[in-house]
């Protein structure tokens, strides 16, 4: 029972480091494109068309993920295809989960 409970534990830290790690590299993506084009948080909500609470809660240490959808609203007003958005070594050198 000990066992199960210690294994269930670890599998779950495992998958919050997971998606801290994926939700990190996505917040660094966000903020390098940002700075290359001298946008604000607050400009970045405006032409994605999304509220400046959705963007900058994407920004806070406390929120573990991110959703797909947001990721593609935000891709969509910066005017870059998630294809871009991707194809950066954060992404390409993370950690491979499924051994």
């Amino acid at each position: 029972m000990r066992k199960r409970m210690y294994n269930n534990i670890k599998n779950y830290l495992g998958q919050v480091s997971i998606l801290s790690a994926v939700k990190n590299a996505v917040v660094k993506r966000f903020e390098q494109i940002c700075s290359e084009h001298g946008i604000a948080k607050n400009e970045l909500a405006n032409i994605s068309g999304v509220t400046p609470s959705t963007v900058y809660s994407l920004f806070k240490e406390e929120r573990q993920n991110v959703s797909i959808t947001t990721i593609k609203i935000l891709c969509d007003g910066l005017g870059i295809t998630l294809g871009e958005f991707f194809s950066t070594p954060e992404f390409d050198n993370l950690e491979q989960e499924i051994q």
